[in-house]
């Protein structure tokens, strides 16, 4: 059993050496790495995104180098990097990131992202610029020690859900809103995982967001929660994110308040079938696209092709929502250890929606892992708050 703890310095550390790897075998002199989330995959470090650059440049060959504003000082040297390199402020007489290309000195580089408006002036200091985000790319098959976090995570994602189903009917009778259920939810998660967990964790993103929606207003895939009191016979949903040690899952459901119609059951059963059919279609060798596919055919042959306003999910690793997508267009091919999210939805306007989340891990063995424990332990039956 792997240990629940931070990634370590020997990880990413090992990261690197995985982005070296990808880097030669582009034919290029190394990566410069300035995203948030490919920064901390290739250092440890978690820190704010701003207006000023920070990027780790990782060669094919030689030591790495972080390069920051000189605010981040402090910050930057917890990283164990030796070769930190400081610049004064942003813009600059010179865009930081075109100094960065003049600090590396290399020819062939690849970058994650760049703005268009440096393109002409980073070709001009380079024979070869690659913008393919090779890091993302790594990024997509995680190890034991994320996949150890991503499970964690997920268990206070649904710690939100069995609050919520246990104090609901309390909270809406003495006539809370939606903003009141939300509130509820997320003290009583995030309290759970930060008394676990915030001690050995401080320093890495750790936290809790949360949706709650209700009545008509749950068509709305998104939207803000409002002071609205739920109403009986109304469905509420209500989807919940949690990331321990900067790495994320989900859950979710969709609740009756009262007693299911006919109707609502039908939807809520057709739901099911939409997630085991996601389930069971996340396997090695299947691509994205078939997998959003056979999960929505599920929602089509139940009649529900009208209300279908999204994909069936999304990667998840050190960011929320990452590639690859499961979605039209993306063709990529799964191999056991991505992490999806698996969201049937149902949306129907002016009269109410039905969404629910898992969260998936590809295997070698058979159908998709599901962390997300709360709809295997609660099956649509009993996903009322009775009022």
């Amino acid at each position: 059993m792997i240990a629940l703890a931070p990634l370590s310095p020997d990880w990413h550390a090992a990261a690197r050496d995985r982005l070296r790897a990808r880097a030669q075998a582009a034919g290029l002199d190394g990566l410069l790495l300035t995203r948030g989330a490919n920064l901390t995959y290739a250092t440890g470090l978690f820190l704010t995104p701003n207006e000023r650059p920070m990027a780790v440049w990782v060669p094919v060959t030689g030591d790495p180098v972080l390069f920051m504003p000189e605010l981040e000082r402090e910050n930057a040297e917890t990283a164990g990097i030796a070769d930190l390199r400081l610049y004064d402020e942003f813009p600059g007489t010179t865009h930081p990131v075109l100094w960065m290309l003049d600090e590396i000195g290399r020819r062939k580089v690849g970058i994650d992202a760049l703005e268009a408006r440096l393109l002409e002036r980073a070709q001009a200091r380079l024979t070869r610029l690659d913008l393919r985000d090779h890091a993302m790319e790594a990024r997509y098959l995680k190890t034991p020690e994320e996949l150890a976090l991503t499970r964690a995570a997920a268990s206070y994602a649904d710690a939100f859900l069995h609050r919520l189903r246990a104090a609901g009917a309390d909270i809406i009778t003495q006539g809370g809103t939606e903003q009141d259920l939300l509130a509820d939810g997320m003290t009583h998660a995030r309290n759970a995982l930060f008394a676990a967990h915030g001690a050995a964790f401080a320093g890495t993103k750790m936290g809790i967001t949360a949706t709650v929606h209700s009545g008509p207003r749950a068509a709305l895939p998104h939207g803000a929660v409002l002071r609205r009191a739920p109403q009986p016979g109304e469905t509420l949903i209500a989807g919940i994110g949690a990331s321990l040690g900067g790495y994320h899952a989900e859950s979710g459901a969709t609740f009756i308040l009262g007693e299911p119609s006919p109707e609502q059951a039908r939807i809520m059963a057709a739901m099911t079938a939409c997630n085991d059919a996601a389930v069971d279609t996340a396997r090695p060798g299947a691509h994205c696209e078939a997998v959003n596919t056979a999960a929505l055919d599920a929602l089509r042959d139940a009649g529900l092709s009208d209300t279908i306003r999204h994909r069936i999910g999304h990667g998840m690793g050190l960011e929320g929502h990452e590639a690859p997508w499961l979605a039209p267009g993306d063709a990529t091919e799964l191999t056991a250890s991505m992490v999806f999210s698996n969201e049937p939805g149902v949306y129907r306007p002016e009269i109410d929606g039905y969404r629910a989340i898992n969260t998936m891990i590809v295997t070698d063995s058979g159908g998709a892992e599901v962390p997300s424990r709360f709809q295997a332990l609660v099956p649509p039956a009993d996903r009322v708050i009775a009022l």
